[in-house]
């Protein structure tokens, strides 16, 4: 059966969710540049921006747009076909003939982190694509199991398939982005991610002093979508130690990486937990919180603390500071193990769960 691809991530802000959506479909696109995937087609919504991907066909022109577009225009524009959905939402009329990446169980597990109005609709969309018979695959173990509980799922029936990291290797390190904001290489600890509740930044404050009494700063990437999220708290950006960078680009964060003297990830809740993956990709150290799906992707090559102990990431950070070679260590174990992530694989692990495939 034909493949098509809902293509609604294209119009979105970019957070990680729409990060894996566009690097699986440029794999997809690849394989079907390689004759992988014949008669595969693109879905797109209106007002849309014309297709970055070469050998995935484009759909018929759209009437509607966001969600009115999924749930009523985009069955009928796949019908005959099997559709992807790589964003967390999928139409409910195409029932079986369908796939849906469901990257967290975060609307059940932290509503704390979400608005009203998104965590009700995930709720209740993840719920009927499950009674609906959609093939429901995730990122990572951990999130398999957080969805199949709330969704009354067996886990089994769930399949998984991993995200990758070479995207952050694809544009040059653009190193300006470390003199306007006044860092220097070394010389500072790197935060990815927004002040949603379960991304933990509060954990940070103690850090802030630490690094600023070994002569260092603690660089904050991101920024919030109000309407998803709701503020859990984090660092003082108007603090001496502390530079708020805002949202920057691949290529900005390339280079932050590159230059940081390691990742600071006190998240408690991840389905994947694609910075630290990113860091290890750019020989960046990570200390991480051990939470979540974040140990299932880093393994041995970071820097655990617990995120329930008092004190404990700091602590992390000292060691990293005070240990001779640990920063050393950690950058050759990350680079070892990002080098086995790829969108590539991530693209033929989603084809070999598709309905009808060996894999179901």
């Amino acid at each position: 059966m034909p493949l098509a691809i809902n293509g609604r991530f294209l119009g979105q802000k970019v957070t990680g969710v729409q990060r894996f959506a566009t690097e699986v479909t440029r794999a997809l696109d690849a394989l079907a540049g390689e004759f992988r995937l014949p008669d595969a087609r693109l879905l797109q919504p209106a007002g849309g921006a014309p297709s970055p991907f070469r050998s995935l066909r484009d759909g018929a022109a759209s009437l509607l747009r966001g969600q009115a577009w999924e749930q009523l225009e985009l069955p009928l524009r796949a019908r005959g076909c099997t559709l992807v959905n790589l964003g967390n939402t999928a139409p409910l009329a195409m029932g079986r003939r369908q796939l849906v990446v469901i990257h967290d169980a975060g609307a059940f597990d932290t509503p704390e982190s979400y608005s009203a109005a998104f965590r009700n609709w995930y709720r209740a969309l993840h719920l009927a694509l499950a009674r609906a018979g959609a093939r429901i695959v995730t990122v990572s173990g951990f999130s398999r199991g957080r969805i199949a509980h709330h969704l009354g799922l067996d886990p089994g029936r769930i399949g998984v398939m991993p995200e990758g990291a070479e995207h952050i290797l694809r544009a040059p390190a653009a190193a300006e982005v470390l003199a306007r904001h006044g860092l220097q290489s070394g010389r500072y600890a790197l935060v990815v991610g927004n002040p949603a509740a379960h991304k933990n930044l509060a954990a940070l404050a103690d850090c802030a002093g630490l690094l600023a009494r070994h002569g260092c700063l603690l660089a904050v990437a991101g920024a919030a979508d109000p309407a998803v999220y709701r503020r859990g708290g984090g660092v003082d950006a108007a603090a001496g130690a502390v530079r708020a960078l805002g949202r920057v680009s691949d290529a900005e964060l390339r280079a932050l990486y590159e230059s940081a003297l390691c990742l600071l990830f006190p998240s408690r809740y991840e389905g994947f937990g694609l910075p630290p993956l990113e860091a290890m990709a750019c020989g960046c150290p990570v200390i991480a919180a051990a939470s979540g799906a974040v140990p299932e992707v880093c393994g041995e090559a970071a820097l655990w603390f617990d995120p329930a102990a008092e004190g404990a990431l700091p602590a992390a950070l000292a060691r990293l500071l005070q240990e001779e070679g640990l920063a050393a260590s950690l950058r050759e174990q990350g680079l070892a193990r990002a080098a086995g992530f790829t969108w590539r694989a991530a693209a033929e692990r989603l084809l070999a769960l598709l309905p009808g495939e060996r894999g179901w």
